[in-house]
């Protein structure tokens, strides 16, 4: 018996944004959607305007398991992780220990696919991952956005500074998505239509 793809369907017990009072709470599992489907959006944005040839589909299985090393060391708050080289660093080693336990879950002729997916990327992979991590991005203003569109402030400085990294990636992909796409997500649903 093997228990990967059932630990998988525990990131949506994994809640995100541990440190901010939120209006509704937010998990893994579909923060990894929403992140896959925009990975997905700036492949295609990337092949269709601004002249690329990445692999769409795999974009967007990248970006479905980009945090799935969350479900044993859980959501890490960005001002913890990224406070200092050594605590990033240490961290870095604790994802290396949750990715080979996640992968143990596997029967052993599985494991390399799953690898490549649990943070160890291909060669291939390499021009696709800056897509991933803006799509990341993109998915936490969404968060910002939706929680300040329910009267919730406490998320303004935070899609500040994600808005001002999402520009220095320097990405047309992604200035065209928060341009021409995200704008859509503070309206209400009679709004859209």
């Amino acid at each position: 018996m093997h228990h990967f793809f059932a630990m998988l369907s525990r990131m949506k017990y994994i809640n995100r944004w541990g440190l901010m009072r939120n209006t509704r709470n937010e998990n893994l599992c579909e923060h990894s959607f929403e992140t896959a489907v925009i990975a997905h959006a700036l492949a295609v944005l990337r092949n269709k305007r601004f002249g690329g040839h990445v692999d769409e589909q795999r974009a967007a299985l990248l970006a479905l398991f980009h945090d799935s090393t969350e479900i044993i060391t859980g959501d890490m708050p960005t001002p913890v992780k990224y406070f200092s080289p050594k605590i990033r660093s240490a961290y870095g080693e604790v994802e290396n220990v949750a990715r080979e336990k996640l992968l143990a879950l596997l029967p052993e002729d599985l494991r390399p696919t799953y690898r490549s997916l649990l943070g160890k990327p291909e060669e291939s992979d390499r021009e696709l991952l800056p897509l991933v991590k803006a799509a990341d991005k993109i998915s936490a203003v969404i968060k910002c956005v939706e929680e300040q569109r329910m009267g919730n402030h406490e998320f303004a400085d935070a899609e500040t500074a994600l808005r001002e990294s999402i520009k220095k990636m320097n990405l047309p992909e992604a200035d065209c998505f928060v341009e021409e796409f995200l704008p859509s997500y503070s309206l209400t649903l009679d709004e859209q239509k």
